[in-house]
């Protein structure tokens, strides 16, 4: 099982981050997590020791269900079957620090426990992919709120895109990117993650 995801996709997130109003690359952003990085089955998040700065990004999370490779957009709604809502978890600290050398910032992103995923639910039960409103609330406020219908590249485009490169598998995740909102997490917050009022992920940090 592998976990992609895609950053820089929603063009308010990048503004909130870069402190500009980067738009679109010519291709999607991509980096990896490590399969260790899954967390699932409301399990506690454990802010790791290497960070004074662990951020949330809530994403919508698209499960690949086939076997493909170099597959066509006009094709690539075939190789997915459902969705839910995850946290990209981020050592902001880290990851400027890797940035202002130059340096990959895997580290900062792909850590064990930094991939949080939801219950998922099949797209029959859903409708248009680009027309789903998730959000995130930490102890019981709305912290962050975000749209598909806002992607700067459409969930297709960036399945096609990393079939170029990878041969993506049944069980494979791809992290679709985060809005704008993205803040940090304490010991003993609750998360709960929802898509539209249907809560799908609830956790703990510790």
């Amino acid at each position: 099982m592998k976990i992609f995801a895609v950053g820089m996709n929603y063009a308010e997130h990048n503004k909130e981050l870069l402190g500009t109003l980067y738009d679109k690359e010519e291709h999607p952003v991509i980096f990896t997590k490590a399969d260790s990085a899954l967390l699932k089955d409301g399990k506690p998040f454990f802010i790791p020791h290497f960070t004074k700065q662990c951020e949330y990004e809530t994403e919508l999370v698209v499960r690949i269900c086939r076997l493909g490779r170099s597959i066509a957009p006009r094709w690539a709604h075939r190789y997915y079957d459902a969705v839910t809502v995850g946290i990209d978890f981020t050592a902001r600290d880290l990851q400027q620090e890797l940035r202002q050398k130059g340096l990959p910032w895997e580290l900062s992103k792909g850590f064990d426990g930094s991939a949080v995923v939801g219950r998922f639910v099949p797209l029959s039960e859903l409708g248009d992919v680009q027309n789903l409103n998730f959000h995130l609330d930490i102890n019981g406020r709305t912290v962050q709120r975000g749209c598909t219908a806002d992607m700067l590249f459409r969930v297709d485009e960036i399945v096609s895109y990393i079939s170029q490169f990878f041969m993506l598998k049944m069980g494979d995740l791809i992290y679709t990117g985060t809005p704008v909102g993205v803040g940090p997490v304490y010991e003993d917050d609750h998360l709960e993650g929802y898509l539209g009022n249907d809560k799908l992920l609830d956790f703990h940090v510790r």
